[in-house]
């Protein structure tokens, strides 16, 4: 039987997070040539190369280097938990956390739940907003350690990318507000990203559409949904039970998905930090499996410090 070294996971990890070798040798305090080195050795313990050149330089995995990131993050994860619960000192400290509204309170708090339960010793403080204004709030007056944000676009250099999920119409199942003309919408404020995606799609489509209820908390949206008062969007993967999701037609018009990621702060970041994204990076991964969506977590970076 063989053995991964621990310490040729972590290496690898870091390259694919940090989208480079010198940006991991920067932040585990090696040299480019050492981490090369450890990525060969990596390299002829499974008998195939990891990563591949693709789209000019940009650093890609290959598809034994897509397997091994998944397997990685896992056996990662759960050594450090080990030595988090069986060493002292503990991970501790506090992580501020920034969370799109339906984010909050649809899968996040049972992942974030459990994080407290294999780390007690860490506190979090979770505030909820607009993903712009999350991201706002994370780069110019440093209000969070972490932000989970939803972009239309994350650029030509995926750097944040987290998942994709798709856009959905959601209505009443009692109430076909869906087929009024004009549509008459439920919507945050401005500045939300499903706000924009749904009247952009409309006006494409030539559809007449009116506001007839906004409010800036997603509990407010579904319920005045749930009243029959107008369609809202939400990410298909947060819909809530007893709303019902619409087929894109006549009435409605696809929407498209977005991109959904994690930002952390400029600078040190802290072990506990460190340690909630990779908890939430492995979860979310295994719920998007077990879901049969697209896998959390692509073949660039994860992280990206604003």
């Amino acid at each position: 039987m063989k053995n991964l070294p621990m310490e040729l996971l972590r290496t690898f990890v870091a390259v694919v997070e940090l989208g480079g070798f010198t940006h991991a040798g920067e932040l585990l305090g090696r040299s480019q040539p050492a981490i090369s080195l450890q990525i060969k050795r990596l390299e002829t313990l499974l008998a195939g190369p990891l990563f591949q050149r693709v789209a000019g330089q940009r650093l890609g995995l290959t598809e034994t280097g897509e397997v091994l990131l998944e397997y990685a993050r896992q056996i990662l994860l759960l050594n450090d938990e080990v030595f988090s619960r069986l060493l002292k000192p503990k991970v501790s400290g506090c992580v501020r956390i920034g969370l799109p509204n339906e984010f909050a309170v649809s899968l996040l708090p049972e992942i974030l739940g459990k994080f407290t339960q294999s780390h007690p010793h860490v506190t979090l403080d979770v505030k909820c907003d607009l993903s712009v204004n999350l991201l706002t709030r994370l780069e110019k007056n440093h209000e969070f350690d972490l932000v989970i944000a939803i972009r239309q676009s994350l650029g030509p250099e995926p750097v944040a990318k987290g998942w994709t999920e798709d856009l959905v119409w959601v209505v009443s199942p009692k109430h076909s507000v869906q087929t009024k003309t004009p549509l008459p919408l439920v919507v945050a404020p401005g500045g939300c990203t499903y706000r924009n995606r749904m009247i952009d799609m409309l006006n494409n489509a030539g559809k007449p559409w009116r506001i007839v209820y906004t409010s800036p908390n997603i509990s407010g949206i579904q319920a005045a949904v749930l009243a029959g008062l107008g369609a809202t969007v939400l990410a298909r993967s947060t819909v809530p039970a007893g709303l019902q999701i619409v087929d894109t037609g006549d009435h409605c018009p696809p929407l498209g998905n977005v991109e959904i990621g994690l930002y952390h702060a400029r600078g040190e970041v802290s072990d506990a930090v460190l340690r909630l994204v990779d908890y939430v990076a492995v979860s979310l991964n295994a719920h998007r499996m077990d879901s049969n969506v697209k896998p959390f977590l692509p073949p660039e970076r994860r992280l990206v410090a604003l």
